[in-house]
């Protein structure tokens, strides 16, 4: 009997190390692990970039891809979100009498916040998924495979030169959303009420300052690098099989789209401290 309890108690012990090690450890060591390679991919990258020979029409073909293929997406957005800010804002202001504030506090909040983060979000959710999947059917189908056989470096050709276009791309993307959204808010106003357009914008550019857009379009240069590299690292690591390729474009979007507040987190915290 007391042989059948030792080793009823052995067997609840070694079950519940087990569940402790699946619970606490095991998610642990996955994401160090998933860190360790991802800074040992942006390293190769880093490293990668300044060798000849240089992909310049790839580069270009990517920007236009990226870039131009994004405009259509992001300018609606950026005019209805001008629009619906502004509507949304004016019965508040309104209530303590400082609606002529109105074109100032839009501008503002754009410029600063809005306009960077939601532009990069859907940055991220069109150019983000699309490079994972397309990373990840090329592994599947063993076209990087085909293109190490051939004599062509694939990381060169397929990685360097997608997180260069993004990186120079998004901010570009932005200050036309940040317009076109400006453009909204000028929409949003004259619906309830009637300012010229001079007026307008001339009350806008009266309050941004230079520390309201110097760092708005520094952080979203961090913002596309982000998006592309996790991006290409999904792809580009993925796992064999269809499945693969699904996972690694949800992953993209969801770990880029992560890092992009978190980025805007710390560069909100250094805006403030150097501001002061």
């Amino acid at each position: 009997m007391s042989i059948e309890i030792k080793v009823k108690d052995k067997v609840n012990k070694e079950a519940e190390n087990n569940f402790s090690e699946n619970s606490f450890v095991k998610p642990l060591k996955d994401f160090f692990e998933e860190m360790t390679l991802l800074t040992k991919f942006a390293f190769r990258f880093f490293k990668e970039v300044v060798k000849p020979p240089y992909e310049f029409n790839e580069f270009v073909k990517q920007s236009y891809l990226i870039g131009y293929k994004s405009f259509p997406l992001v300018a609606i957005t950026g005019l209805i979100m001008g629009l619906v800010l502004t509507i949304q804002s004016r019965p508040t202001l309104a209530q303590f009498g400082a609606e002529s504030w109105l074109p100032a506090m839009v501008a503002v909040s754009i410029v600063r916040e809005i306009g960077p983060v939601i532009t990069a979000l859907i940055f991220a959710g069109k150019v983000g998924s699309g490079i994972g999947a397309e990373l990840a059917s090329m592994k599947v189908t063993e076209q990087i495979d085909a293109m190490e056989v051939s004599g062509i470096n694939p990381f060169k050709y397929l990685v360097v030169t997608r997180i260069i276009s993004a990186t120079f791309m998004l901010p570009i993307l932005v200050v036309a959303a940040n317009a076109i959204s400006l453009y909204g808010a000028y929409i949003g106003v004259n619906i309830e009420g009637n300012v010229s357009f001079l007026l307008f914008f001339s009350q806008v550019f009266e309050k941004l300052s230079f520390t309201d857009v110097f760092p708005a379009i520094i952080k979203t240069f961090f913002f596309g690098f982000a998006v592309a590299l996790i991006s290409c690292y999904k792809g580009y690591n993925s796992n064999k099989g269809t499945e693969g390729v699904g996972k690694a474009a949800n992953s993209a979007v969801v770990f880029s789209s992560l890092l992009i507040f978190i980025l805007d987190m710390v560069a909100v915290q250094l805006t403030s401290l150097f501001s002061k």
